[in-house]
C-alpha cells in the first residue's frame, strides 16, 4: 500500500504563511489527482485544493488567492503554500491521492495521517 506522509504543520499567527508537504512512498506506477483536505474540530472534512498530474488546479472559494497547490511528479510530492492565514484556517490538513500501484496497476485512493495547523495570535 502506498503511503502518504504530510509535514509542515504548526502554529502561526494570523497573516503569516505555512507550507505543507505530502510525500508518497511505495511501488507507485502513477499518481493522478492529489488533494489537500482539512477538518476543523467538530466539522466535516472539506476539500481545500487539488491538482491533476497535468498541473490543473482547483481551489475552494475560501482559499482562493491565498493558498497555492503544486506538485513535483518526479519526487511524488505535493505542496500547499498557505499565505495570509486566518484563524479559521486552523484544522488538521490531510493529503489524498489517487494512486496507480505496481505492475498490476491497482487503483485506489490513499490518505495521509494529517498534520495540525493552528492559526492564533
Amino acid at each position: 500500500q502506498v503511503q502518504l506522509v504530510e509535514s509542515g504543520g504548526g502554529l502561526v499567527q494570523p497573516g503569516e504563511s505555512l507550507r505543507l508537504s505530502c510525500v508518497a512512498s511505495g511501488t507507485i506506477f502513477s499518481i493522478s489527482v492529489i488533494g489537500w483536505y482539512r477538518q476543523a474540530s467538530g466539522k466535516q472534512r472539506e476539500l481545500v485544493a487539488r491538482i491533476t498530474s497535468g498541473a490543473v488546479t482547483d481551489y475552494a472559494d475560501f482559499v482562493k488567492g491565498r493558498f497555492t497547490i503544486s506538485r513535483d511528479n518526479a519526487k511524488n510530492t505535493a505542496f500547499l503554500q498557505m499565505n495570509s492565514m486566518k484563524t479559521e484556517d486552523s484544522a488538521v490538513y490531510y493529503c489524498s491521492a489517487i494512486i496507480e500501484e505496481g505492475q498490476a496497476r491497482r487503483v485506489y485512493t490513499s490518505w495521509g495521517q494529517g498534520t495540525q495547523v493552528t492559526v492564533s495570535s
